[in-house]
C-alpha cells in the first residue's frame, strides 16, 4: 500500500510550523486520516494538536540526522498504523539522508520549501549547498515575510531557477496576501533556428533543457562545443560527448554529457579531447540511458577545437 508523504523543508523560522498547523486545521488536508508526524527540529513556534481538526496526528521527534533509517520509518509506521507522512525536515540534514531512509512504500506526493525573505539571500551566500539542496526537487517554494518593494524578486528568482526549473515560486507578503512568480525565462539561445548553436557559456542551460524537454529538441540540429569521452566499453562509432557542470558549488561538480553517434572515425579520438560538434537530436533508446530513451546526438560534423573558457560550465 502507498503511504503518502508530505514533504515540508526550510530553515529554522521559516514559517513551516504556521503553515502546516493552519493546513491541519482544515477538514481538507486533514480529515482524520492516521497521519504520523516526523518532527526533524523545534523551533520557537509550536503546535497545537488540540486544533487540529483530525485527531489522528502521532508525533515522533528524530533528533539526529543518522538516526533516519529505514528500520526506524517502517517501525513508526507500523507502531501507528499510519496512512500517510508528514514531515518537518531540518534544514541543516542532506535530503537524501530522509529519501534513502524511506521505505518503498513512502512515496512523496508534495515537497514544499519555506523561506524567510529577510534571510535567504545571507543563508545562500553562507550555506550555498544547503540551500541548493532545499530547493531542487521542492514543487512549491514559499518566500515569507515578504515588503513590496523591499526585496530583489528578480535574484529570488534567479537562485531558485538555478536549482529547479519547475517549481512555482510564491511571495508572502502578509494574510492572504500572495503573489505568484510570473518571472519568464527565455532560453539564451534561439531553439526555432535551423541550427541551434549553443555557446560556451550556456552549456548548462542547454544540457538541463534538453534533459527537462527532450521532445522539444527531437529532430533538431544543434552545434556546440565539449569533450569526447571513448574508450572502455564504448562501440567505436559512438562517444560520450560532454562538459564538466557545477550546479551549486565545488564539491558537486560532475560530468554532464550526452551519447554521440558518428563513424568509425569516433574511436580515434583522444579521450578527453575538446570537439565542437554539429548534430542532429534524435530521442531514443540507447544502453547509456536504460530503460528510458533519451536524446542521442547523431553527429555530421566532428572537430578538434581549444577548450572552452572556463572548462567547467556553470548556470
Amino acid at each position: 500500500m502507498e503511504i503518502p508523504v508530505y514533504l515540508f523543508t526550510g530553515f529554522l523560522e521559516s514559517g513551516k510550523t504556521s503553515f502546516i498547523q493552519d493546513a491541519l486545521e482544515g477538514d481538507d488536508f486533514n480529515a482524520g486520516e492516521r497521519t504520523l508526524f516526523l518532527l526533524c527540529e523545534e523551533g520557537e513556534e509550536e503546535y497545537h494538536p488540540s486544533r487540529f481538526f483530525g485527531t489522528n496526528v502521532f508525533f515522533e521527534t528524530i533528533e539526529e540526522e543518522k538516526d533516519l533509517t529505514e528500520k526506524l520509518l517502517i517501525s513508526l509506521q507500523k507502531k501507528h498504523k499510519v496512512e500517510r507522512v508528514i514531515v518537518e525536515y531540518n534544514g541543516m540534514w542532506g535530503l537524501d539522508s530522509l529519501y534513502q531512509a524511506m521505505p518503498q512504500e513512502w512515496l512523496t506526493y508534495q515537497e514544499m520549501m519555506f523561506a524567510d525573505a529577510t534571510t535567504f539571500i545571507s543563508y545562500n551566500d553562507n550555506m550555498r549547498q544547503l540551500v541548493f539542496d532545499k530547493l531542487k526537487s521542492a514543487e512549491i517554494v514559499v518566500f515569507n515575510r515578504c515588503v513590496r518593494g523591499g526585496f530583489d524578486k528578480e535574484a529570488f528568482h534567479k537562485i531558485v531557477r538555478v536549482a529547479n526549473r519547475k517549481s512555482q515560486i510564491l511571495y508572502e507578503y502578509g494574510l492572504d496576501d500572495v503573489e505568484v512568480d510570473n518571472i519568464q525565462d527565455p532560453l539564451p539561445f534561439d531553439i526555432e533556428a535551423p541550427i541551434v548553436r549553443i555557446m560556451d557559456d550556456d552549456y548548462a542551460e542547454w544540457y538541463r533543457d534538453i534533459n527537462e524537454d527532450q521532445m522539444k529538441y527531437d529532430g533538431k540540429v544543434i552545434s556546440v562545443k565539449g569533450r569526447a569521452v571513448t574508450g572502455g566499453d564504448i562501440p567505436e562509432d559512438k562517444f560520450v560527448f560532454g562538459r564538466h557542470v557545477m550546479t551549486c558549488c565545488v564539491q558537486d561538480i560532475q560530468f554532464a554529457g550526452l551519447v554521440c553517434r558518428w563513424t568509425k572515425e569516433a574511436a580515434k579520438l583522444e579521450n578527453g579531447q575538446w570537439v565542437a560538434i554539429k548534430a542532429r537530436v534524435r530521442v531514443e533508446n540507447d544502453e547509456v540511458y536504460g530503460p528510458e530513451p533519451g536524446p542521442v546526438l547523431y553527429c555530421t560534423k566532428v572537430e578538434k577545437v581549444a577548450p572552452a573558457e572556463p572548462e567547467v560550465a556553470t548556470f
